[in-house]
């Protein structure tokens, strides 16, 4: 798992840099907070391995739950009231209760009449909004998933994600009170401070989910991701590779958030001593067994809101779910056999260990020094977004990794692969 990139080492470096890329950006952002969240912010993936998921939170807008007083709240602030009644467990509307001094025009132009005298905020009219912003050079924009807007430039994939803070205490505060053996209480108080946020998506089978908006708890579950030890996290890695690579959903009939859920349900139902390398085999068969219920049943109740079934509407047939669940029944029959289903895995262990570790360090130098050269790229940006190139350090960063490319472009040729193309190597390599 070290040599894949799933080590705790280059795990904290991966979060750390994506941290400080937050940090960069926000100090020049003003209408928008930015935070990096899913398998980046989890330091999981490589820099071109999976979308990179974004989050952008309309500052000086909030959204409280039924029973909060706003009065506390500075007045410039615009004060939204959640309305969970007859929405899926979850979902809310929106209902504009303050003003504030000025809304901004992506808020305005979203704002709707429900019929009964009351301002709504529809999500459908909020995406479409900023489906109509303007691109970046060199960006492409693709078809909507759920309420993140996906776009591209060359092999870097964004997922963003428009949302707003959301101050929901009494969901939090009901998770809190659970009783548990995992995380610890002071992880438990971070998320509860780290409050929620509502997303642009109604629920699926709801008539009215083009007013409906679903309550997330990114920046919490950032947190609880970063308490998982080392067996917790491999155990995840294992079962998204299970879902990727041996199920293959073609419409996200399952998705790697529902794994996320099923080893978080695990940590805090059992022992945290007993999550050690001598069991992981037993942890991920327990988890290839809840796998196995969810979609049997089609069932599994969302981590930070129970009520809430992640799998509702997930559009699985009855032939698929048998064949599934066939699957991963054999896949526990066939013990640690299991990971020889997994291609990454599969590779690793057939690969002659000198080269596959050789290799292995470079991809990580090589990823190491892309990071520090998007943060360095952007402190050396002027006012108008126009990087110098010439500064020293990212001259010294840029070779680096040019000779690091070349010591590998070297190593394949040894091998018999021709390969000459600088930018397909890197791309290689960070994917």
């Amino acid at each position: 798992m070290n040599c894949l990139g799933y080590g705790s080492h280059i795990r904290q470096a991966r979060r750390d840099a994506y941290m400080e890329w937050d940090r960069l950006r926000n100090a020049r952002l003003h209408a928008i907070l930015l935070i990096t969240t899913g398998s980046k912010a989890e330091g999981l993936t490589r820099p071109y391995e999976s979308d990179m998921d974004k989050l952008f939170v309309v500052r000086g807008v909030i959204c409280l739950e039924s029973g909060v007083n706003s009065g506390i709240l500075p007045r410039e602030t615009i004060v939204f009231t959640l309305n969970t009644d007859m929405c899926y467990h979850g979902h809310c509307r929106l209902h504009l209760e303050r003003h504030g001094i000025m809304i901004p025009q992506v808020v305005h132009d979203a704002l709707c009449d429900d019929g009964n005298g009351h301002v709504l905020l529809s999500s459908a009219l909020y995406l479409d909004i900023y489906n109509t912003m303007e691109l970046m050079q060199g960006e492409v924009l693709h078809e909507n998933a759920g309420p993140s807007r996906p776009s591209s430039i060359g092999s870097l994939h964004t997922d963003s994600v428009y949302s707003f803070r959301c101050h929901c205490p009494c969901i939090l505060l009901r998770w809190a009170k659970r009783s548990r053996h995992w995380p610890q209480p002071d992880i438990v108080q971070k998320v509860v401070t780290l409050g929620a946020f509502v997303t642009p998506v109604g629920f699926k089978c709801s008539e009215y989910q083009h007013v409906e908006w679903r309550i997330c708890f990114n920046t919490g579950e950032n947190e609880l991701m970063n308490s998982l030890n080392n067996t917790q996290v491999y155990i995840y890695v294992l079962l998204k590779m299970v879902v990727k690579d041996v199920l293959k959903p073609v419409k996200k009939e399952i998705t790697s958030y529902t794994v996320k859920n099923i080893v978080f349900w695990l940590a805090e139902n059992n022992p945290q001593a007993q999550f050690n390398e001598s069991t992981l085999f037993y942890w991920l068969r327990e988890g290839l067994d809840q796998l196995r219920v969810a979609i049997l049943k089609i069932h599994f109740q969302y981590y930070m809101l129970p009520e809430r079934n992640l799998m509702a509407a997930c559009g699985l047939d009855e032939r698929q779910k048998s064949t599934w669940v066939n699957t991963i029944t054999d896949m526990m029959n066939e013990g640690s056999n299991t990971l020889l289903r997994l291609p990454r895995i599969r590779k690793a262990i057939i690969s002659h260990p000198e080269p596959m570790m050789w290799y292995s360090k470079k991809r990580v130098e090589l990823e190491l020094l892309q990071l520090k050269l998007w943060n360095r790229s952007m402190q050396c940006e002027d006012a108008n977004g126009v990087v110098k190139f010439s500064e020293p350090m990212l001259q010294a960063i840029n070779n680096r990794m040019i000779e690091i490319m070349r010591e590998v472009r070297q190593r394949i040729y040894w091998e018999g692969i021709w390969l000459d193309d600088m930018d397909e190597i890197r791309n290689m390599m960070l994917m």
